[in-house]
């Protein structure tokens, strides 16, 4: 029997958005784009999610809740799902990193690490 794999990859991508963001009032935001692919050998389903949101000043947003934009996707190996959202820093830059719970099939359960990502408004860093 061959033996089960768990495993999902996730790739993230930020983007700063300007038009929503005011440097008078010292906020920043930033979109991501997520996809994550099941690059293992067992079905899963993404249950929840953990966030920590890191500012210039350190100030840490730590931000847990169930699935992602109101879905908690089911993936068959080789199957991907891609999300969009946004966060907001009150700092010019910072980054943000996590993991996703996951849960296959079989009972089993285990966490995936979202990269960190660094965030940073344009013009800002030279």
């Amino acid at each position: 029997m061959a033996e089960k794999v768990y495993s999902v990859m996730v790739v993230a991508e930020p983007h700063y958005i300007e038009e929503q963001s005011s440097i008078e009032n010292d906020v920043y935001v930033f979109s991501y784009h997520i996809r994550i692919t099941n690059t293992g050998t067992e079905s899963a389903k993404l249950v929840s999610r953990h966030w920590l949101i890191i500012d210039a000043n350190q100030q840490v947003q730590e931000v847990r809740g169930m699935g992602v934009v109101g879905e908690q996707p089911h993936l068959k190996p080789g199957e991907f799902f891609e999300y969009s959202s946004a966060t907001h820093l009150k700092t010019p830059y910072g980054s943000m990193k996590g993991s996703y719970q996951m849960l296959a099939d079989d009972g089993e359960r285990f966490e995936v690490d979202i990269p960190e990502m660094t965030l940073v408004a344009p013009r800002v860093l030279h």
